[in-house]
Parts: structure tokens; C-alpha cells; sequence
């Protein structure tokens, strides 16, 4: 290797260094990590979660949401229509797919940790993930459980399932 080959490699580590911590601060600040729980009538239980990472940005910023994609490798940039008084629409970089997800958010995020209190809610979301990898979204028990979880999240209203969960148990439900 020659000493220009070190060099340009040492340069590239570093922008890579800045851009990870550029990603760690935007995510911070844009970022959501989220399990809604939807009906599905095709499930057998009738209850479908979605985990979703997904970061929002205004039209003008949209290179931004596609550096992301560049960055993970994965995910989509999607353009949300506004019928407001806003200037511009939004468009949200969403990352749906469980194996992306779990192979590639996750670790990256454990690796380099959020800093606010979103990284409580990624905790929780990872958890949800290793819940589902381990099929317990499958089964009742499981589904509350990831409820649960998903409730105490973004500051997210009580989903529908424990709803109706506490509305037909005799027992008071927790």
C-alpha cells in the first residue's frame, strides 16, 4: 500500500466518523421509532404490528432523507401531500422491513447510541423487535405484550387492542 493509499484511507474513515454522528444527532432530533398494532382480518388474530424507523423532513430538505437511503443500504423516501397552510410537502424516509430493521437499524443504533430520550424509545422499539424474531406477536400473550410496550411510546395514545382489552376483561387489566 502506498502512503497516499493510507492517507485517502484515513480521510475516508473520518468522513465516515462525521457522518455517523450527523446520523446519531438528526435521528435524535427527527427520528421516530414506532409499532403501531393495526386489525388485520388476514391475521389469526385478527392484530398486525408494523414497526417502523422513519425520519420526516420538508421538501427542501429532502436529500437529506435520501442520503439515509444511501447510508443504511435500505428503507424508502415517501413524499406526504400536504392540504395545509404549509409551504411545502413532507416527505418521510421509512424503514418497514423486518429484516432491515433488525439487521441493520438496530445494530447500528446499539453501536452508536442515541442521546436524548429517544433512545428509550428505541430500546423499547428493538424490544418489540426481538419479541416478533422470536414469533410472539404470533400468539395473544405476545401481542399484549408488544402492546404494552408500543403504548409507552412517542407518547402514543392506548392502541386499540388494549382498548379492547380493558373494556371486555372482567378483571381490572394492567
Amino acid at each position: 500500500m502506498r502512503s497516499s493509499d493510507n492517507v485517502r484511507s484515513a480521510e475516508d474513515q473520518q468522513e465516515r466518523l462525521k457522518a455517523i454522528g450527523w446520523i446519531v444527532g438528526f435521528v435524535d432530533g427527527e427520528g421516530c421509532f414506532s409499532a403501531p398494532i393495526y386489525r388485520c382480518g388476514t391475521m389469526t388474530l385478527g392484530w398486525q404490528v408494523r414497526p417502523e424507523f422513519a425520519v420526516a423532513q420538508g421538501a427542501s430538505s429532502r436529500d437529506v432523507l435520501d442520503d439515509l437511503v444511501s447510508f443504511f443500504g435500505c428503507g424508502k423516501v415517501y413524499r406526504n401531500s400536504r392540504h395545509d397552510n404549509h409551504r411545502e410537502d413532507m416527505f418521510r424516509y421509512c424503514v418497514q422491513r423486518f429484516d432491515d430493521l433488525r439487521n441493520v437499524i438496530v445494530p447500528f443504533f446499539r453501536e452508536h447510541p442515541l442521546r436524548t430520550s429517544k433512545r428509550r424509545n428505541f430500546e423499547k422499539f428493538a424490544r418489540i423487535l426481538d419479541l416478533m424474531s422470536h414469533r410472539r406477536h404470533l400468539t395473544a400473550d405476545g401481542i399484549v405484550e408488544i402492546a404494552k410496550i408500543a403504548e409507552t411510546m412517542n407518547h402514543r395514545k392506548p392502541s386499540e387492542l388494549l382498548r379492547i382489552l380493558r373494556d371486555h376483561t372482567p378483571a381490572p387489566f394492567e
